[in-house]
C-alpha cells in the first residue's frame, strides 16, 4: 500500500519564490501543494476551507508574518505540522519558531537541498533544522528553559520595540531621536531594519503590527 499524500500550504509573499519551492516540492510523488498564500492572514483563512498536513510559512510577510501565522495556527485544536522557510539565519528567527511549535527551520538558501527532508521529518513528528545548527541551538536553548533563563521571543530588539511603538503612534524621526536620546540617523536605521525584519513597506502596516504585538492599544 503507498503511502498517503503529503498536503502542503505554502505561504511566501513572492510568487517567484512559491513556484519554485512548488516545483521542489511537487517533484516528489508524495507531497502534494494544495493551497497557497502571500501573507499569514491568507493562511490563517486558507486552514478554514482546506484540509493540511503541514504548513510551510515564510517568516518575513506583510499584513502578518509567519510567526504571527504560527502563533494563531497553534491555537487550532488540531494544528498541522508547521515548517518555517527564510533568507536569515538567525538565532531569534530560530528560537520564536521553535516555541511557537514549528518542527523545523529551513533557509532559503539551501531550500533545494534540505526542504523535502525537512517535510518528511515534520510529518513525521521529528524536528529539522538546517544542518550545523540543529544540535547547538536546540541543546543551548533546553539548557536555559530548564534553569529558567529568558529565551528570545521576538524578532525585534527591545530598541526595535520602542522606535517601532514610536513609530507607530506617529512620531516623526526628530520626536522619537528626542525621547530616546538618540540621533536622527540612528532612528532612520532602526526604522530600516524594522521594516526589513518583518517584510512591511509602511507605517501603516508597522501599526498593524504595533497593535497585534500589544505594543498600542488599537
Amino acid at each position: 500500500m503507498s503511502a498517503p499524500m503529503i498536503r502542503v500550504l505554502l505561504a511566501d509573499d513572492h510568487a517567484l519564490v512559491r513556484r519554485g519551492v512548488r516545483l521542489i516540492l511537487e517533484q516528489q510523488p508524495d507531497i502534494e501543494v494544495v493551497a497557497e498564500a502571500a501573507d499569514g492572514a491568507e493562511v490563517i483563512a486558507l486552514l478554514r476551507q482546506v484540509e493540511v498536513d503541514l504548513v510551510v510559512l515564510d517568516i518575513a510577510m506583510p499584513i502578518m508574518t509567519g510567526l504571527q501565522a504560527a502563533r494563531e495556527i497553534a491555537r487550532r485544536r488540531e494544528p498541522p505540522r508547521v515548517l518555517m522557510l527564510s533568507m536569515h539565519d538567525n538565532e531569534q528567527y530560530f528560537f520564536s519558531a521553535l516555541k511557537l511549535g514549528a518542527s523545523g527551520y529551513v533557509l532559503k538558501s539551501v531550500v533545494d537541498e534540505d526542504l523535502v527532508e525537512a517535510v518528511r521529518a515534520a510529518v513525521r513528528g521529528e524536528a529539522f533544522v538546517y544542518p550545523g545548527a540543529m544540535g547547538a541551538l536546540v541543546r543551548d536553548y533546553l539548557d536555559r528553559l530548564a534553569r529558567g533563563d529568558r529565551v528570545p521571543e521576538t524578532v525585534l530588539t527591545p530598541r526595535e520595540d520602542e522606535v517601532l511603538k514610536l513609530i507607530a503612534e506617529g512620531r516623526s524621526s526628530r520626536e522619537i531621536a528626542g525621547l530616546l536620546s538618540i540621533s536622527v540617523k540612528t532612528v532612520e536605521k532602526h526604522r530600516s531594519s524594522i521594516l526589513a525584519r518583518l517584510g512591511m513597506n509602511d507605517r501603516t502596516q508597522l501599526t498593524r503590527y504595533a497593535i497585534r504585538a500589544g505594543l498600542i492599544e488599537p
